[in-house]
């Protein structure tokens, strides 16, 4: 097995003073460890049965398309605002360091598709939560969430309700 929380960096003080930002993308630079990212949250994700991968803007792209591939099912974007062609669904959500909007374009996911929420981290939920309103916005069905790596010290999980959630690394403090 790769050492995944090995290949994850540590910048001190990105993007703002205070913050740790955890860095998944020396991940990417190694096949076994992407093929392990992938392998292990399709065997979470498979049993839910999902239709379609969400993926959050820009991060949850990396691995979303691929665990969609593994899956064989698809794959819809969340984009930041004027990002998407076209009409879509808009969500205000509170970040770690901010507040932003999501889109999820309309048609990207259909009414009663099962939708498996994707990011890279999870860290105060305010992505996650977005993208589930989204799903529910669109007339989806959110079935669990999957994350890369999780900072169980802002309680993410809490604005997630009773979703099942997977994260394949885990730190106990912000």
């Amino acid at each position: 097995m790769a050492d995944l929380r090995g290949l994850i960096g540590e910048i001190p003080d990105f993007p703002k003073p205070g913050i740790l930002f955890r860095d998944l993308l020396p991940i990417l630079a190694d096949p076994a460890a992407v093929r392990e990212v992938v392998d292990r949250l399709a065997a979470f994700a498979a049993p839910l049965e999902p239709d379609v991968v969400v993926g959050a803007e820009a991060r949850g792209f990396l691995f979303g398309p691929l665990l969609a591939h593994a899956l064989g099912v698809g794959f819809a974007p969340v984009r930041k605002p004027g990002k998407l062609p076209g009409p879509a669904h808009a969500e205000r959500y509170a970040l770690e360091y901010g507040e932003g909007t999501l889109e999820l374009a309309t048609g990207a996911v259909r009414p009663a598709q099962r939708a498996l929420v994707h990011d890279d981290l999870l860290a105060t939920g305010g992505t996650a939560a977005a993208s589930i309103a989204l799903i529910r916005r669109a007339g989806a069905i959110p079935i669990g969430c999957c994350f890369v790596a999780e900072l169980r010290g802002l309680d993410g999980r809490a604005l997630l309700g009773e979703l099942p959630i997977c994260s394949l690394v885990e730190y106990e403090g912000a």
